[in-house]
């Protein structure tokens, strides 16, 4: 492919409609500064300010216990073994959050047959009374789909239950790669990809703003990422309902899929490509929890407009040997740094308070 076939488009419009095999090329060989260029071009047609967000939240992980079985995963446990939350340990963790300026929380779990559905709706509603104007971001399609499939529910009805007990928004989680010959590798007994899309669709269509996500890196061709991309970005046409895109790489558990660690290159030249594709979904979130600040800050010069979360708690990237951790002033020194004004934001992008780098020099 010609640097003009992608670039041109790029240059006059300041985003471009990649076409799938423009994204395949430029995934396999793309020329890495050259992309971050024009990934950097396509996020300020969206973003003209310079601010680079983030969101002050915890990831709560209300049970270990799982069925699928999933071959990247080192977190989950048989539900028979698992720790699962109690209301009391649930709330406290929610109140220190708050306590540390958190505007949200992330609840997310495994498919656990031990807990009924009362225990879901509960907990909801258990954190909107104790804490009304706390933004709950959970639950997962993999696990509103096995909700629906363990009490004979609707997805509709399983996500209006949820959403009236006190759901807000919901993650990406569980998206992998959304192509099924991959998941029948890598998570044969969770939900398929027409799934997954499936429960996006439903929750847009009922008001609930959703993120997606793309973890890569385990033997996958080119081709099924961009199949991944092109399912987001189709579904966005429809329902316009993802609020951002988060890509990262596979963190290597047990020399399973891959023998050696996904490259820095790798994902900086996904990250680009997906800001290039998705010129439909307003945010891209660069990995720091998977990547590391240093590699933060440079995503955020190939196309990524907010660094994720200050992740006060994270559980399923620790388990496999990948743990970092930051505070909130150390977030937005890193953003500040690296020449941005650092906003942040509600779990749906809403804005909660600037910090301009003379603020806070």
């Amino acid at each position: 492919m010609e640097r003009a076939d992608w670039q041109t488009k790029t240059n006059r419009t300041g985003n471009l409609h990649l076409t799938d095999t423009e994204a395949e090329q430029l995934l396999t060989d793309g020329n890495l500064l050259e992309l971050g260029a024009s990934a950097q071009q396509a996020r300020y047609a969206i973003h003209p300010e310079n601010v680079v967000s983030f969101v002050i939240d915890r990831n709560i992980n209300y049970t270990d216990g799982c069925v699928t079985g999933c071959g990247f995963c080192g977190f989950h446990s048989h539900p028979e073994k698992a720790t699962t939350l109690d209301t009391e340990t649930l709330l406290a963790k929610v109140q220190e959050t708050v306590d540390l300026g958190g505007t949200g929380i992330l609840l997310q779990g495994g498919m656990n047959p031990m807990l009924t559905w009362d225990y879901y709706t509960g907990m909801l509603r258990d954190i909107r009374n104790r804490f009304p104007d706390l933004h709950v971001h959970g639950f997962s399609p993999p696990e509103i789909h096995w909700f629906s499939e363990q009490t004979g529910k609707s997805l509709e009805q399983v996500i209006r239950e949820l959403k009236e007990a006190g759901l807000t928004s919901i993650p990406g989680g569980g998206a992998e790669i959304l192509s099924d010959k991959l998941r029948r590798i890598i998570s044969p007994r969770k939900c398929t990809a027409d799934q997954w899309v499936q429960v996006m669709r439903t929750a847009h269509k009922m008001g609930l703003r959703t993120t997606a996500t793309m973890m890569f890196g385990v033997g996958e061709t080119m081709s099924d990422r961009v199949e991944h991309l092109r399912r987001i970005r189709d579904l966005q046409d429809e329902t316009g309902g993802f609020t951002a895109f988060i890509p990262w790489p596979y963190q290597i558990y047990k020399n399973r899929f891959i023998e050696k660690e996904n490259t820095g290159v790798d994902y900086l030249r996904t990250l680009a490509v997906s800001r290039l594709y998705l010129h439909n979904v307003a945010n891209i979130q660069a990995s720091w929890v998977t990547q590391g600040k240093k590699m933060g800050q440079v995503a955020l010069m190939f196309g990524a407009n907010d660094l994720g979360s200050t992740m006060i708690e994270e559980n399923v990237v620790r388990s496999v040997g990948v743990s970092h951790s930051i505070s909130s002033d150390e977030l937005i020194h890193l953003i500040h740094d690296a020449g941005f004004d650092a906003l942040q934001r509600t779990n749906t992008y809403g804005a909660v308070r600037l910090t301009k780098r003379e603020d806070n020099p």
